[in-house]
């Protein structure tokens, strides 16, 4: 095996935002991502608060979303999510861009989007994964993203909400990798759901995986490692 247990734990972002989740099953999705010690739980903006006392003192970090799933939300109110988001104890915020200006090509708009966002949360020292949705773009419109996002300094640029029409394919991902700058890392989401396909997006230059699968993920990576299973 090239890879330890924590390495691939480490690359899962468990989500919960399936907006079906009552408070109940959130409090058990966080239990479950303190005990497989994965890095981030993506959660509901409104449970984020509560995200943050319970992860507290462990090495798993509370995430959540920003103009999500559909990017349409203006800068403003873009901007206001981020700054509640770091005031309820965000490590690490998802943005979805705003997928119409994509798709019209206003990239003076996309732009500044993104920089909004992007400003308030490096200024408070926490990190920002920026989600293209693929699944609506054309490879041209995601190679200029890219190129934004690594002039912009974003720490990630994400294939997808996981909430589109499709999720991170071997195409886009090598597209991504090849056209963001090396200090931008690449975020899968959509359709990682085995160990087998996290470790194939790992060998394309995935650094993180948002997953709602992360037990059969990662129940399956202890039992090829020879690892006790985990109890939750």
């Amino acid at each position: 095996m090239d890879y330890t247990y924590e390495e691939i734990a480490k690359m899962i972002d468990h989500s919960l935002l399936n907006p079906t989740l009552t408070a109940s099953d959130l409090e058990h999705g966080i239990r479950v991502a303190l005990a497989y010690d994965v890095a981030s739980v993506c959660i509901m903006p409104y449970y984020l608060k509560r995200c943050t006392e319970l992860l507290q003192g462990s090495t798993v970090k509370p995430s959540t979303t920003i103009g999500f799933p559909h990017g349409g939300h203006t800068t403003a109110i873009k901007v206001a999510e981020a700054e509640q988001a770091l005031a309820d104890g965000g490590e690490e915020l998802d943005m979805v861009v705003n997928i119409s200006q994509v798709l019209s090509e206003n990239w003076d708009y996309v732009t500044s989007d993104i920089r909004a966002v992007l400003e308030v949360t490096h200024a408070a020292g926490k990190k920002l994964k920026v989600i293209f949705e693929n699944c609506y773009l054309n490879d041209a419109q995601k190679i200029r993203l890219c190129q934004i996002c690594g002039e912009l300094g974003a720490d990630w640029v994400k294939t997808s909400t996981g909430y589109g029409s499709g999720g991170a394919t071997d195409a886009d991902l090598r597209l991504m990798r090849e056209h963001s700058p090396a200090h931008v890392q690449i975020k899968a989401a959509g359709g990682v759901r085995t160990l087998d396909r996290l470790l194939e997006v790992r060998a394309l230059g995935v650094t993180r995986c948002g997953a709602s699968a992360t037990q059969a993920i990662l129940d399956e990576c202890r039992r090829r490692l020879g690892l006790p299973p985990i109890q939750v």
